[in-house]
């Protein structure tokens, strides 16, 4: 340890906002979380309507394949909210 290090005053260390509460950033994350699954969801939708009107059956499929994965990531986060 150097001497000027020594003489100086050290401060208190400061929490950051989203971390004082570890609950809080839980639903932080929560949040982020279902409008991603929501994103997947809506981007799904849009696959499947753009399949249809190309007639790519392949990506009518893919978009329906997205939605479900959305509509069961957001029912599992309605899970964890009947928990908390």
């Amino acid at each position: 340890m150097s001497k000027i290090s020594r003489l100086r005053p050290t401060r208190p260390q400061r929490q950051h906002a989203g971390h004082s509460n570890p609950a809080r950033k839980e639903k932080h994350m929560s949040g982020i979380d279902k409008a991603k699954d929501k994103g997947q969801e809506l981007g799904g939708k849009a696959k499947e309507t753009a399949g249809d009107t190309t007639g790519n059956d392949d990506l009518k499929a893919e978009g329906q394949s997205d939605q479900a994965k959305g509509n069961i990531k957001q029912a599992g986060e309605k899970i964890k909210d009947v928990f908390k």
